[in-house]
Parts: structure tokens; sequence; C-alpha cells
């Protein structure tokens, strides 16, 4: 069996934890704490370390699906969870005004791990008052010269997820993906 390793980031609040509870085939260990600064005005709890889960895939393949941390401040976690990565999914809150600010930040970010391997990207809360299109994060993309697949995802949807995943592993190793 081989170790693949996903790494799922992006801002605090669009819904990292999130997806990987609604995919993880094993319970998930987070690391979620109760908010301290002006983070409290998002959410009650996040994430300070990671989130841990896994799935099988296709011939008894495990995934192991690691969520860091959205606080900037928790930025030295990302290095150390990017560590042995097999690829990246970038979580982006469409409701943010921030938003393509948000995704330029976390790829410039996670460069090094990109540049090695793969990102997809997921847009969540497309559903609420969104500031941005997904055509205005694939315009972004293409005025930079820039090449990722993007979805519309709600982070609660273990199907939207997992084509999230099966996107990531089809640009990895076409053979993983088969479900």
């Amino acid at each position: 069996m081989s170790f693949h390793k996903i790494i799922f980031t992006g801002p605090v609040g669009a819904g990292k934890s999130t997806a990987i509870k609604a995919i993880s085939d094993t319970a998930v260990i987070h690391t979620e704490q109760q908010t301290t600064d002006e983070t409290k005005e998002i959410k009650s709890q996040t994430t300070v370390a990671m989130d841990y889960g896994s799935i099988i895939i296709a011939n008894n393949e495990k995934i192991h699906l690691y969520g860091t941390p959205g606080q900037k401040r928790f930025s030295f976690m990302w290095d150390i969870l990017s560590k042995g990565g097999t690829g990246l999914i970038l979580i982006i809150d469409a409701s943010e005004e921030s938003a393509i600010d948000d995704m330029n930040y976390y790829l410039e970010n996670f460069k090094s791990l990109i540049n090695e391997t793969a990102v997809v990207v997921g847009i969540t809360k497309t559903d609420l008052d969104q500031k941005f299109s997904l055509d205005d994060f694939n315009q972004e993309m293409a005025n930079q010269a820039r090449v990722f697949p993007i979805f519309e995802v709600d982070a609660r949807s273990p199907t939207d997820i997992k084509a999230l995943v099966e996107a990531l592993l089809l640009l990895l190793a076409p053979a993983l993906a088969v479900a």
C-alpha cells in the first residue's frame, strides 16, 4: 500500500475541517480550541494545529487527509503538515470580500508543494451572499497564466468533497482516481 497525504488549506471558516469530516472513513482527529481573537466574530472554535482523517479508495489505497489551521499566526504548521504531501486542496469562502486575495495568498504560501505535486481549488459558501463567481476565480487564474481546476463545493457534502479529491488524484496519478 502506498502512502498518500492530501493537505487541505485555506482561510479561517472556509470549510477545511468540515470537508475532512464529510469524507473521512475514520473518526477525525482535530485540534479545535475556543477562539480568543478576532476569529470569534466568524466562529467559536478554530483549528490550532491540524485536522486528520483518512479515506480508502480503489485498490484499497489509503489517503491521509490533513487540514491546516487557517489563522496566519499558526502558519508554522503549514510547512510541518506539508512535508511529504501528495497534493493540495485549497478551500476558499466565496462570501468573503477577500476571497480572490485569499486564494492568491494560499497559492503563494504553498507554492513549493504545488510545484512538486498539484492543487485543486474548492469554492465554498456560494449559496450565501457570494462576492465572487466561479468565473471570477477562473479569470484571476487566467490573468496569472495559471491553470488549476476550480469547483464550487459544499464543504458538508461528501459527494462534493470526494469530487475534489478525485480531481486531485486524476492530476497526480490517474490510476488512483478510480473509485
